[in-house]
């Protein structure tokens, strides 16, 4: 169901999902993301799923951004790091539809100014309730490549799910 939404994403939502190998669910979902170069170059900075993050971007569905240093930005960094920073900025001044993101903080200070927050759980949750996963399985894996779950939230999510 991808549409002409301006979803704007951070790292650790793309990188896990391309350690998961579900990258195929942004596309599902979304008809393009933005990132900042500042994300771009965070994803770049390692070797894991580089490949096909480097595709996404080839295939001109992930879209990497210049993003000035604002005084928003400013303020904002002095909370977060450099990735979630320009990423909540960009979708600020854009008024962007959705931004991705996982960590906690980044996602106090994108509610902070209005943005629709949803992260690789999120992304899962819904791949799983259009039956294009098993939930259990992607949650698992997330588990295994090192994304934190509490038991309650894994709980909670599967409960959620229609599958």
């Amino acid at each position: 169901m991808p549409n002409n939404e301006l979803v704007v994403s951070d790292t650790s939502p793309l990188l896990n999902l391309a350690l998961i190998d579900q990258l195929t669910l942004l596309k599902s979902q979304f008809s393009s993301i933005t990132i900042p170069r500042q994300v771009w170059d965070e994803l770049t900075d390692g070797e894991a799923g580089v490949d096909a993050l480097r595709s996404l971007r080839d295939d001109e569905f992930l879209t990497i951004t210049e993003v000035e240093q604002s005084h928003l930005f400013t303020e904002i960094f002095y909370e977060l790091d450099l990735g979630e920073t320009a990423a909540i900025c960009h979708a600020i001044e854009h008024d962007a539809d959705l931004i991705l993101l996982d960590e906690k903080d980044g996602r106090q200070v994108a509610r902070r100014h209005s943005l629709t927050v949803t992260g690789v759980i999120g992304i899962l949750l819904r791949g799983a309730n259009a039956g294009d996963i098993e939930l259990k399985h992607e949650l698992d894996a997330l588990r295994d490549a090192g994304f934190w779950i509490s038991d309650e939230l894994s709980s909670k999510i599967l409960s959620e799910a229609t599958e």
